[in-house]
């Protein structure tokens, strides 16, 4: 991970920019964020699509997933551009869905709040038919990558392989497993207070799940069966161990059990979470846990867990830049930076954890402590205020990442269904080969996905609106989910920081 050291100068260019006020980000309409950030998971459905679909350019799609195991694995996400299910970024997204409830969903309009619970029952409902063979299996992918993105044909047209991938115990799949917990756990939490019943449903099968992947522990790209068809896409490049204390910290969150909070415990070094992390996304949970576990802390006085509090309080101090020691990096504009693809993952992930951890320094009225400075809560709002900006227009392009916010927004995004024609306007089937015509086309996108954010720009805070670059132009669930939190918080704050 690269850390850098910022001149003084820069320093205090960038302090100024974070409070100085601009005239386009006041002028920002979070709340139609909002809505058009939650309407994209319905872009992105398998399955049967319900009567009350909005976007109406989808069709059925995916439904025969299962049927080579004999069971059902129809429904849940295609994770971004393509048409594989893959459960591991399927569970982060769910689990994120599912967190951006729990701490923000009071601030949503009540029509939000919905939405934002029908989109996560439609990835738990999946998710619950994945850890159905429990605890024998677990199901972790639905189609064969590699058939997958050598075609470009809609979902509802694909003629590739609907391979079931299957772990069976003793065979360890110890992160997908773990995330799958999280993400049980968290929409049992977000589904409390509306459907108890389907709540202790899945905390049921949470809790279930967690067993599996704490009892064979390891990564389920280990498997020789099926390591080439999650590598290289959904690799755990980070290691498994995360997950497992991410699985037990919301396990923990959801039950109250005391088993769960010596685990999470007695773990955190033999696991190596002990390490300082700047990072949060679908490999790398440290930093999110770290902002988990330190509500504990911090509103419930459990000081055996200080050590996640200051790792999660040396995390927040990285991101400010007037700070002292090691520091995330940003582009010149302004945007958090790390090396690889899809930037705006980073941003959406991290300005969540930056809104949440400021939401529990505020309610036990604290203060971030960063060596000589004390950063109050509302300046870790505004570093947040700045990312979301930037995403929604704000940045040297004048683009809104957002497809269908603004003005203007990518038109030719690296997304299969967006870029063929519907079913209304070509019934007759698209074939693997014959989408490349659309693929290869400069013209933009006949149906819009309408809320995607796309991977976004490079370090230079350039973007070409080039389909086929994908680290830049691909939208995923994952990106977005976070950002339904983010967005409900600014939505109801839009004068806040």
């Amino acid at each position: 991970m690269k850390l850098h050291l910022y001149p003084l100068s820069l320093v205090f260019s960038f302090f100024l920019l974070l409070l100085r006020p601009t005239m386009s980000s006041n002028q920002h309409d979070y709340s139609d964020a909002l809505s058009k950030s939650i309407l994209f998971f319905e872009g992105q459905r398998s399955g049967y699509l319900p009567n009350d679909q909005r976007m109406t350019w989808r069709r059925n799609s995916g439904l025969s997933d299962g049927w080579t195991h004999n069971t059902d694995l129809t429904g849940g996400y295609y994770d971004a551009g393509d048409n594989v299910k893959f459960n591991f970024p399927m569970a982060f997204t769910t689990t994120m869905l599912a967190w951006s409830v729990i701490e923000f969903g009071e601030l949503m309009p009540s029509s939000e709040l919905r939405n934002s619970l029908v989109a996560l029952r439609w990835s738990s409902n999946y998710l619950l038919k994945s850890v159905s063979q429990l605890p024998n299996r677990i199901f972790v992918q639905v189609g064969d990558p590699i058939a997958d993105h050598n075609c470009w044909e809609r979902p509802e047209d694909m003629d590739t392989p609907r391979t079931a991938y299957v772990v069976n115990a003793p065979n360890p799949a110890s992160e997908v497993a773990g995330e799958t917990t999280a993400a049980l756990s968290a929409a049992s939490i977000a589904f409390r207070s509306s459907d108890a019943g389907y709540s202790q449903t899945l905390l049921q099968n949470a809790v279930k799940t967690f067993h599996f992947a704490d009892m064979y522990r390891g990564a389920y790209s280990s498997n020789d069966d099926i390591k080439n068809d999650v590598c290289p896409f959904y690799c755990d490049f980070n290691g498994f161990q995360d997950e497992l204390l991410w699985g037990a910290a919301w396990l923990r969150k959801a039950t109250g059990d005391e088993s769960y909070l010596n685990y999470i415990e007695s773990n955190r070094e033999p696991f190596g979470a002990n390490d300082n992390v700047d990072e949060f996304g679908w490999d790398n949970k440290v930093g999110g846990l770290n902002v988990l576990v330190s509500k504990e802390v911090i509103e419930g006085n459990m000081y055996n867990l200080e050590a996640y509090k200051a790792s999660a309080e040396s995390f927040m101090c990285s991101l400010v830049p007037q700070s002292s020691g090691p520091h995330v990096e940003y582009t010149p504009a302004g945007l958090l930076y790390k090396p690889g693809g899809s930037q705006l993952q980073h941003a959406t992930t991290i300005s969540f954890l930056l809104l949440v951890y400021a939401q529990y320094l505020s309610r036990s009225s604290l203060s971030l402590n960063c060596g000589t400075l004390t950063i109050p809560p509302d300046h870790l709002r505004r570093l947040a205020k700045k990312q979301v900006n930037y995403i929604l227009g704000d940045n040297p392009m004048g683009l809104s990442y957002m497809v269908g916010y603004g003005e203007r927004y990518p038109k030719r995004i690296h997304h299969r269904g967006s870029s063929l024609p519907s079913i209304k306007d070509h019934p007759e089937a698209i074939r693997c080969k014959d989408g490349s015509v659309y693929f290869n086309s400069t013209e933009p996108n006949p149906n819009v996905l309408i809320g995607a954010v796309v991977g976004g720009p490079g370090e230079d805070d350039k973007y070409d609106d080039d389909r086929s670059d994908f680290r830049k132009s691909e939208p995923t669930t994952y990106i977005n989910a976070p950002f339904v939190g983010v967005l409900a918080y600014f939505a109801a704050n839009p004068g806040s920081s």
